[in-house]
C-alpha cells in the first residue's frame, strides 16, 4: 500500500513496521522482465500495446515493464501512462479520497491493448475502479492485468493475466513494493 493511502487511511493510519524482504531488487528485476516478456508472447509483439501504471505503486514498475518492451520492440517506444482512481472508487465516504495524483494517459486508447500495472493484488477494488476510468479514455481492444504480487482476498471476480509473486498473506499484514523489493510488515498505530 503506498505510503500517502497508509498515512491517511483509517482505522489503519500508523507507520509500516517491516517484518522481512520477499523479494530482493533482483527479483523485483528478473519479475518485471518476465512480466515483459509475457505481455510480447501472448500480444505476439508490441504493436498497439499501452502501459499504464496505477497511482502510486504501479507507476515505477509500469515505467521499467515500458523500458523492458521497448527493448523487447528493439527501439520502438511503447507509450507508458498513469492512472488515479481515486473518484472511480466504490468505497468515497468510507475512506478518504486522495486525489494527490497525475492521471496521465497518452492519447485515445481506442483499439489498443491496454496493460494496466499495479504493485498487489488484494480484494479486487482499485483494479474494478481502474477499468471504470479507463472507459473515459476510449474503447480498448483489450484489457490485461500485471501485477507485481497477488496477495488473495479478493472481494471482486478480478484476476491478473501477469504476475509477480503470489503471497498468500493474513488479511491484517501488508505489503509493500518497490524497485528495491518486496517486504511484508504490519503498520502500527502512531
Amino acid at each position: 500500500m503506498a505510503e500517502r493511502e497508509r498515512r491517511l487511511t483509517p482505522p489503519r493510519g500508523g507507520v509500516f513496521v517491516p517484518r522481512v524482504q520477499v523479494l530482493s531488487a533482483e527479483d523485483v528485476e528478473r519479475a518485471l522482465t518476465r512480466i515483459a516478456h509475457e505481455i510480447a508472447e501472448r500480444n505476439r509483439g508490441v504493436e498497439d500495446l499501452v502501459i499504464i501504471g496505477l497511482q502510486t505503486g504501479g507507476v515505477p514498475l509500469a515505467r521499467r515493464v515500458g523500458q523492458v518492451l521497448e527493448e523487447i520492440g528493439g527501439g520502438r517506444p511503447i507509450p507508458v501512462g498513469l492512472l488515479d482512481v481515486a473518484f472511480y472508487r466504490d468505497d468515497i465516504g468510507i475512506r478518504p479520497v486522495l486525489p494527490e495524483a497525475v492521471t496521465d494517459i497518452p492519447g485515445d486508447l481506442t483499439g489498443t491493448t491496454v496493460v494496466l500495472v499495479d504493485d498487489v493484488l488484494f480484494t479486487g477494488r482499485t483494479i474494478r475502479a481502474a477499468l471504470n476510468a479507463l472507459a473515459d479514455y476510449g474503447r480498448t481492444r483489450a484489457v490485461q492485468l500485471a501485477i507485481m504480487v497477488d496477495r488473495g482476498h479478493r472481494e471482486l471476480p478480478i484476476r491478473p493475466d501477469y504476475v509477480g509473486k503470489n503471497l498468500p498473506t493474513r488479511f491484517d499484514e501488508q505489503v509493500d513494493v518497490s524497485l528495491d523489493g518486496v517486504v511484508l510488515g504490519d503498520v502500527m498505530p502512531r
